[in-house]
């Protein structure tokens, strides 16, 4: 489920792209926004897929190894511990997942299954996966942390398979940690005899309507915005402050002004680990200082809109 903050880097980024390109044509951009978002559900059912795909790769190299003419006893009766594993068949039971990689036409280990073949034989080598196959326990509970710790060191980490995902989609590269995030989170969440059912990608309506409200605002009002950055910062030319840390001070100017329910404080907040991530390394401390004197001017002039206590 995308969160406020990464809409907030989808909206910066279109937001970035829009006025680079001095497009002039709202709602192409904003359909693209949209699909950027979008398509961070594909990113993670493509990454839910992958246990589902290493399991089926297992099975099969059991199967050929049981037909061997020359099978060892172990290749005969094998441990299928990891084959029955408990998690696994819950994302193998959810209708909702295949439905949604079935109306995605998300086929990609089907065509590009060397991935899947790097990542079982990393699996097969890791010295989790032999403490989960020797293990005397056998739960739910210890199903749950080995498939989370795989994910940990398996497959979150694995660099060709970021790759592959960049190489697929660029915007891909920005989402991979929060949908990493994502996945985790899902897997720490499973109860026992609880289907697994996939979610929404927006927690409610009013986040979906956030995405929209927040970049045609900024868009809109960017060069209003601009005059409140400029009059506070006399010894900076505008040419002077970062693209990004422009962008990200319109973005905050404009949850101050145009977004009565957001704290101001939580504003703030946001865009400053934003910028951590984003832009310079001073850039934090330059945004704080400038939105610092921002607010305390809204406040002063009265033109700070927020509704109820605790919201300045």
């Amino acid at each position: 489920m995308v969160n406020r903050r990464h809409i907030r880097i989808k909206v910066m980024q279109s937001v970035y792209a829009m006025l680079q390109s001095k497009s002039d044509n709202l709602d192409r951009e904003e359909k693209f926004l949209y699909n950027s978002i979008d398509r961070m559900k594909d990113l993670y059912v493509l990454i839910l897929q992958i246990f589902i795909e290493v399991k089926n790769m297992e099975k099969k190299h059991i199967n050929i190894s049981q037909k061997k003419h020359l099978a060892t006893p172990e290749e005969l009766n094998p441990s299928t511990k990891f084959i029955d594993n408990a998690i696994i068949k819950l994302f193998e039971g959810s209708n909702s997942l295949f439905d949604y990689i079935d109306s995605k036409k998300l086929n990609y280990w089907l065509l590009d299954d060397e991935y899947i073949k790097d990542i079982w034989r990393k699996t097969k080598e890791s010295s989790i996966y032999l403490a989960y196959m020797n293990s005397e326990t056998s739960s739910f509970q210890s199903d749950k942390e080995f498939i989370a710790e795989l994910f940990k060191e398996i497959i979150a980490p694995n660099e060709k398979l970021a790759d592959y995902f960049e190489d697929k989609n660029i915007s891909w590269v920005d989402d991979i940690p929060f949908v990493n995030t994502w996945v985790l989170k899902t897997i720490n969440q499973f109860k026992i005899n609880k289907p697994f059912i996939l979610g929404d990608l927006y927690k409610d309506e009013d986040d979906k309507k956030f995405v929209k409200d927040l970049f045609r605002k900024v868009v809109l009002n960017h060069t209003e915005f601009e005059k409140d950055i400029i009059d506070k910062t006399p010894n900076w030319d505008a040419d002077r402050i970062a693209d990004i840390d422009m962008i990200l001070i319109k973005m905050a100017i404009c949850e101050f002004l145009k977004f009565p329910s957001i704290p101001s404080r939580v504003t703030i907040n946001e865009y400053i680990e934003i910028s951590k991530d984003y832009s310079t390394n001073k850039s934090s401390f330059f945004i704080n200082g400038v939105l610092d004197k921002i607010l305390k001017d809204f406040i002063a002039s009265k033109r700070l809109n927020k509704i109820g206590r605790g919201l300045l």
